[in-house]
């Protein structure tokens, strides 16, 4: 047993899967910059039909994005290379026209029956493509059914291409309800195409729609006696289909133990025959090779009279070629010696005369005997573990070597990009429309902070009026509402809990609660007052300032929308003092329980129990004492909180004029405050002047749009993004 080829193989397999991670980023980025480069085509395409510089336009043209497609092409590459890297197995793939003995090869490798890997005579009848993995155990099976989506992409859009039909089904029962096309075009290749789209597909959809999913293509894991139902293609004597699951399959997945006890890690794809108007076999091969195959055995069995290499021949290794990189050194030929017709001396003549085929070896076996089969199997095997290895790293630096060669042409064409648009000449023409509109508005600005705080400044001593009447309302419910109970409800308190001192002891804090919540209301006149003072505050900015375009808020809302719009840094590395003095006056509040409450509360111990300013009762009381107690302490302590807030009227004009005047502070006086204040309206000048940089602005966006999507595929193309390669 030839333990070290097996150990090897295992190795290299491992070995593949962490270049098959970067591989997979590498084809993540090249996807990314194919999409930033169609952007900026898009972009570009919007440009000329905008701008009317005939230097601008000229350079514009002159950008070659024809890279997109060498990038595709290469993200396809790598795209194969990164899910043949990532395999579990080595790959063998076998591929010979139908008729070669191809599926007797792989009977003779893998121990599979005529069940598994149909070969009967008369046609083909391998119906999918298979692959057959080494492994132990019992044979079984995984069956990938298509999904309605990948049939109809899959197989039945292939058929209307090659016909030139229109109107594809976009579904199932479009393509079972949808009048099917009846007039066959002219030729005999196209009219078998289509006899086979109309009676093996067509005809036969509910004999195996039930097979096809919703969704991603769906796998079955079969036994052993069930691969035949999948795989097996038959017909009658008029050539009319009789077994239909297979019709429905994508592809099958069949592991076993192979012949040769040390094959290791390796499985044989048997890609289906050409030639048997099945459309697709093309690019299902050109699919199978490039991400599933390592190397290629190409299987040809001449014909015993005439015996030349023909140019279907070349004309497959060619195709093979598109997929399979260096296929030279990743092929053999095997020329199937039948013992039945006798064709040994025509299998030498075209082993003699391969030059035209480059392959590694052309191995002359009888594919139908299992000794002969495995002794080229052998040889596939010492090469596999020999130089496959070597052949990836080859075919991996060619490929960072192409990625290397697109990032310089990107780079090219995107510094192009960059200085397409000319130097920035538009922006001294803006600066010197922007430099006197922001002195006229800092100077209306200014004056207009300052007049309204000169107002509040005389002010301050003066009532407030919003505050006042609120006050007066409360006093008003104080008086009205006093919460004091009738003779008759404390009598009955008393008598329920043993007498008047004590009835009379719970009802003082029940009034002084019922009293103190009357002053809650003046919450509602501090904040009205200060709300009022900040929309004064909001009209200046609004009309002396110029900034109601930079939002549709009003009122206090308008100064809780600038703090959110100024940025934190205006001068890179500084704190906005802007920003800063916009929260402050935001961010303000007067309440109740911070100004008054504190005030309030003192003068309400005559109605706490216990308290030196509590009355208290007679040592014979009476219901009308407590009622006449109760009177006069809520009285006494209404009394009181009236002189005490009469001493607060003025204070919330002082607390505006105060805030305010901070808020100037900071906005106008703070030092470089006048700088930030121009940067910020430097960058939103068109929504605070939009008559006047209303066509600039336009160009200022089209060509920081421009600019954006420049800039934003010259990172995607950073040398470091497509680097899979040590």
């Amino acid at each position: 047993m030839n333990t070290n080829r097996t150990a090897r193989i295992a190795s290299i397999i491992e070995k593949r899967r962490p270049l098959a991670q970067k591989i997979e980023q590498a084809e993540a980025n090249l996807k990314s910059l194919v999409l930033a480069l169609r952007n900026l085509e898009d972009n570009r395409n919007q440009l000329l039909t905008r701008v009317d510089d005939l230097n601008v336009i000229r350079q514009l043209k002159e950008i070659n994005f024809s890279s997109i497609q060498v990038i595709e092409e290469e993200s396809k590459k790598l795209n194969s290379m990164g899910k043949r890297l990532s395999r579990p197995t080595l790959n063998i793939g076998v591929v010979g026209l139908m008729g070669q003995g191809k599926s007797t090869l792989l009977k003779s490798l893998s121990g599979l029956t005529d069940n598994e890997i149909p070969a009967y005579e008369g046609g083909a009848c391998t119906a999918v493509r298979s692959t057959i993995e080494n492994k132990d155990g019992a044979t079984r099976a995984e069956v990938t059914l298509h999904s309605e989506k990948s049939f109809l992409e899959e197989v039945i859009w292939l058929y209307y291409d090659k016909l030139g039909f229109s109107d594809k089904p976009i579904s199932l029962d479009d393509f079972a309800n949808n009048p099917f096309p009846e007039q066959p075009p002219s030729g005999a290749t196209d009219e078998e195409t289509y006899k086979r789209l109309r009676e093996d597909y067509h005809y036969n959809l509910e004999k195996y729609r039930d097979l096809l999913t919703n969704g991603t293509p769906k796998a079955l894991h079969i036994r052993n006696e069930e691969i035949p139902g999948y795989v097996i293609q038959k017909r009658d004597k008029e050539r009319h289909l009789t077994t239909f699951k297979h019709l429905a399959v994508r592809e099958v997945k069949i592991f076993c133990p192979f012949k040769n006890s040390d094959v290791g890690k390796i499985a044989l794809v048997d890609v289906p025959g050409l030639g048997d108007t099945k459309l697709g076999d093309e690019e299902l091969m050109l699919q199978t090779l490039g991400q599933e195959v390592d190397v290629i055995l190409f299987i040809r069995r001449p014909d015993p009279q005439r015996y030349q290499w023909q140019t279907v021949d070349t004309q497959l290794y060619d195709t093979a070629a598109k997929a399979l990189n260096n296929l030279a050194a990743r092929s053999f030929m095997v020329l199937n010696h039948s013992v039945r017709t006798d064709n040994l001396k025509a299998c030498e003549a075209l082993q003699s005369s391969i030059d035209t085929i480059k392959v590694i070896r052309c191995e002359v076996a009888d594919c139908s005997n299992s000794d002969d089969a495995n002794r080229v199997f052998d040889l596939v095997l010492d090469y596999l573990a020999n130089h496959i290895e070597s052949l990836d790293k080859d075919y991996a630096k060619s490929c960072q070597e192409s990625l290397s060669d697109i990032q310089v042409k990107v780079k090219t064409e995107l510094d192009k990009a960059r200085n397409s648009l000319g130097k920035e000449a538009q922006q001294s023409r803006e600066a010197q429309l922007f430099v006197p509109l922001f002195k006229q508005l800092w100077k209306n600005l200014r004056n207009g902070l300052q007049e309204l705080l000169k107002e509040l400044r005389k002010q301050r001593e003066e009532v407030d009026t919003d505050f006042k009447a609120k006050v007066d309302e409360a006093l008003q419910s104080c008086r009205k509402d006093t919460g004091i109970p009738s003779i008759e409800e404390i009598e009955i308190r008393a008598n329920n809990e043993d007498g008047y001192p004590n009835a009379y002891y719970q009802y003082l804090p029940e009034v002084r609660a019922h009293l103190s919540r009357h002053f809650l209301s003046l919450d509602e006149g501090l904040k009205l007052s200060l709300e009022r003072v900040k929309s004064r505050v909001t009209e200046v900015f609004v009309n002396q300032g110029a900034l109601g375009g930079l939002t549709e808020e009003r009122g206090a809302n308008f100064i809780r929308e600038m703090a959110k719009i100024l940025p934190d840094q205006l001068i890179p590395g500084e704190p906005s003092k802007l920003k800063f003095g916009f929260q402050l006056l935001a961010e303000f509040e007067l309440s109740y329980r911070g100004f008054v409450q504190h005030r309030i509360r003192q003068h309400l111990d005559g109605l706490t129990p216990n308290e030196p300013a509590t009355i208290q009762l007679s040592t014979s009381p009476s219901a009308q004492q407590v009622f006449l107690n109760l009177k006069t302490s809520h009285s006494k302590a209404v009394y009181h909180c009236e002189n005490a807030l009469e001493t607060l009227l003025c204070e919330p004009s002082q607390a505006a004029f105060a805030i305010v005047e901070e808020f100037l502070d900071r906005i106008l006086r703070a030092e470089d405050v006048e700088s930030e204040w121009r940067i910020f309206l430097d960058d939103v000048r068109s929504e605070v002047w939009p008559d006047e940089f209303q066509q600039l602005n336009e160009r200022t966006r089209i060509r920081r749009k421009w600019l954006d999507a420049v800039e934003h595929a010259v990172e995607i193309n950073q040398s470091n993004s497509m680097q899979f390669l040590d």
